[in-house]
């Protein structure tokens, strides 16, 4: 049954990928700012078996998410909700058909190697800021287990000091409940088991994003300020929304 569903599940994503490619390039053809990107994350997160919900409420403004990451799921979710670009390592520009796919949601990739190049990458995000297109990280650098939060690297933070435009920052909890130790991708597992276990992972996978009180990054004294304040609202919505774990403890 593991082998049927994950077929099912490609099938039914790769459908999303002809439902919105057509239309994307048309829009791009003439110029004109596509919101097929959006659709098709959104549409991928349900065809890979995730039911979206959200809680709490985006803000409307210009807007700077700071999310806590657990699974490559994360990205179909915030992504199709919100129509975020996302910040991603470089890697992912060179992975087939996944690369040009991110690429079109205008994805910045940076390089977690070359350090020299910091002030490059943070002025590539400040134009990419300049639009008025959300944008997303994950300032842990990496994956986690869903209860528990690994440090944030603050490093690409300093965009917002000043920002390129008036922009609120706003905490993201992305919750997969009792489901994230099944589902989280971390440790040494490879990218393809890890996407292989989900796709035959039975049952739909429930995901709440917790949209938490936003703030205004002018009133910060550095980027590590700003991590701070992000990291202890995250942190605050996972001890507040985790659920016990087998030995009916929780850990943050």
């Amino acid at each position: 049954m593991g082998r049927i569903r994950r077929f099912l599940r490609l099938g039914a994503l790769t459908a999303s990928l002809f439902l919105c490619l057509a239309p994307h390039l048309l829009w791009r053809l003439f110029r004109r700012p596509s919101p097929w990107p959006r659709r098709f994350l959104a549409l991928a997160a349900r065809s890979v078996g995730a039911r979206v919900q959200v809680a709490g409420k985006p803000v409307s403004s210009d807007l700077f998410l700071i999310a806590n990451h657990v699974s490559w799921v994360d990205i179909l979710a915030l992504g199709g909700a919100t129509g975020a670009a996302f910040v991603s390592h470089d890697g992912v520009a060179r992975w087939p058909v996944i690369g040009w796919l991110a690429a079109q949601n205008n994805t910045l990739f940076v390089s977690r190697e070359k350090r020299g190049g910091l002030a490059g990458q943070i002025e590539a995000l400040r134009a990419a800021m300049i639009g008025h297109q959300p944008v997303a990280i994950f300032p842990e650098g990496t994956t986690g287990d869903g209860r528990s939060l690994l440090p944030f690297k603050p490093t690409l933070l300093a965009v917002l000091l000043p920002p390129p435009r008036d922009v609120m920052i706003q905490p993201v909890h992305i919750d997969y409940g009792r489901a994230a130790p099944d589902i989280a991708w971390h440790g040494n597992e490879s990218a393809g088991s890890n996407v292989k276990r989900l796709l035959e992972r039975p049952g739909s996978l429930d995901v709440t994003l917790r949209f938490l009180e936003p703030f205004d990054p002018t009133g910060c004294g550095d980027r590590k300020v700003i991590a701070a304040m992000a990291r202890e609202h995250i942190v605050a919505s996972i001890a507040m929304h985790l659920p016990p774990s087998a030995d009916g403890h929780g850990t943050v």
